[in-house]
């Protein structure tokens, strides 16, 4: 079994739940509320923008030239590419980029961009390999579950085929192998790689209901 199976395997609960949290079920049916939504967006706008750090300290962190190249580029293409789809997302609710850079973050947006980017400066190239491999493989997956709920088109078929796109599959199929790799080249981390991911799962969960309850800073 390749290490990105045995990591998938380790959070098969946390898939399920992620698939059956209302965000994505009431999205899929195109009922979600459009402020849990705009939150969603806001958030994750911020977040991208400490995703493509991950990236981006990672290819400094590779050891060899075309895991270095891709991940650099990685970093590039969710600041030049999925950044612009977000604002373009944006600008269909009102929200001008300067108000999207101008979004505090939720907590729970706070706890995982930090969790990333302490694992990226402090850790392995296999732990940082293991902590962003959640967010590839759970959207790929939570959306080809909510085109599978979905009946017809409806205000949110973009948010589905943006993450069911072929250049998103492919991406994917590119982490996935990554993971691989360093699974096959560092067995020594493979506990440590575990444990990254598992955080990272969870928090992906996390995200779903922060944007679903419209999570803030209460005081």
């Amino acid at each position: 079994m390749a290490f990105s199976d045995t990591l998938l395997e380790a959070g098969i609960d946390i898939w399920e739940a992620q698939k059956n949290h209302p965000f994505v079920r009431e999205l899929a049916a195109g009922t979600l509320d459009e402020a849990a939504f705009e939150h969603w967006l806001k958030q994750d706008y911020r977040y991208l923008l400490d995703y493509a750090r991950l990236f981006a300290i990672a290819g400094v962190k590779a050891h060899d030239e075309e895991s270095m190249t891709h991940l650099l580029g990685v970093a590039h293409q969710v600041l030049d590419h999925e950044m612009d789809l977000h604002r373009e997302f944006a600008a269909e609710y009102g929200i001008t980029p300067e108000e999207l850079e101008a979004v505090e973050k939720a907590p729970t947006c706070v706890a995982y961009t930090n969790f990333l980017l302490r694992t990226a400066y402090e850790g392995s190239i296999a732990e940082i390999a293991a902590a962003l491999y959640p967010c590839m493989q759970g959207y790929l997956d939570v959306a080809e579950h909510m085109a599978d709920l979905a009946d017809g088109d409806h205000r949110y078929t973009p948010f589905i085929e943006m993450y069911t796109s072929e250049e998103f599959r492919e991406a994917t199929d590119w982490c996935r192998a990554f993971v691989d790799r360093c699974g096959e080249r560092y067995p020594g981390e493979h506990d440590a790689m575990r444990e990254a991911f598992l955080t990272s799962a969870r928090l992906e969960y996390r995200f779903w209901e922060m944007a679903y309850t419209l999570e803030g800073w209460d005081v």
